[in-house]
């Protein structure tokens, strides 16, 4: 199916089609997990200055993935920024992922720190390689954000130069049903993984004669055969091969 190729070539760590050595990828991972509210933001006036991102809502710690195969540096030296972390795309791309969580629980107490397991994924390290849909990173309002709300602010700058607005990369991105971290990816890099969706279908689309057709399905559990067990709440559209 169309969504486990897709989830199969995440975890081989392949570049998304259209990228080249110092130009954007066509396609990108969305950076969040989860449910997420966003609009073109990008330029806005903000106290410091135009807005150089979006900024996509979402639940307290949603799993930040890293949108391509890259090298990670964490940033802690920013007031305004707070947790911060760039991610240096294998296309030449930079990406800043800011306002990262720094609280211990969801009612905004500011007493963890920028550390792996409270804003950065366990046992993340300053200098990692990642690869695209790796967790890297978990959604707060740290900085300048504080209490302002729960979000990523994510900025997009082309051959590490000046920032771009995401906007059109994040609306035909590919938004993953759950994020991974090191120990699940090297399992699943070490044998060819099924996906098991359970949940409710919503719809069925029969094909043409000979051509796939469309399965829409309200998902509530993940289940990969590599190890990983993921509660969700997402409807996916599956392509469905004609000879199923």
């Amino acid at each position: 199916m169309a969504l486990l190729a897709a989830l199969l070539g995440i975890l081989s760590g392949i570049a998304p089609a259209g990228s080249g050595a110092a130009a954007v990828p066509k396609t990108i991972i969305f950076p969040v997990v989860g449910k997420v509210s966003y609009e073109n933001d990008f330029g806005d006036p903000r106290g410091q200055g135009r807005h150089e991102g979006n900024d996509l809502m979402a639940e307290w710690r949603a799993p930040a993935v890293a949108v391509e195969p890259g090298t990670v540096r964490i940033w802690t030296r920013s007031a305004s920024a707070g947790c911060m972390l760039y991610l240096y795309g294998k296309s030449g791309t930079t990406y800043l992922y800011i306002h990262l969580n720094n609280d211990l629980g969801p009612d905004n107490d500011n007493k963890g720190k920028c550390k792996p397991g409270t804003a950065y994924a366990p046992g993340l390290r300053d200098g990692q390689k990642v690869r695209a849909g790796q967790l890297v990173g978990y959604v707060g309002d740290s900085g300048d954000a504080n209490g302002v709300g729960h979000h990523l602010h994510f900025e997009l700058h082309p051959n590490d130069g000046r920032a771009v607005s995401p906007y059109r990369w994040l609306r035909r991105a590919e938004r993953l049903l759950f994020s991974l971290a090191e120990p699940e990816l090297a399992r699943a890099a070490a044998a060819a993984p099924t996906l098991a969706l359970t949940g409710k279908v919503r719809s069925v689309e029969l094909g043409a004669e000979g051509e796939p057709g469309l399965l829409t399905m309200a998902v509530t559990k993940v289940v990969l055969s590599t190890g990983g067990t993921w509660a969700v709440e997402r409807q996916v559209t599956l392509t469905v091969p004609a000879e199923a």
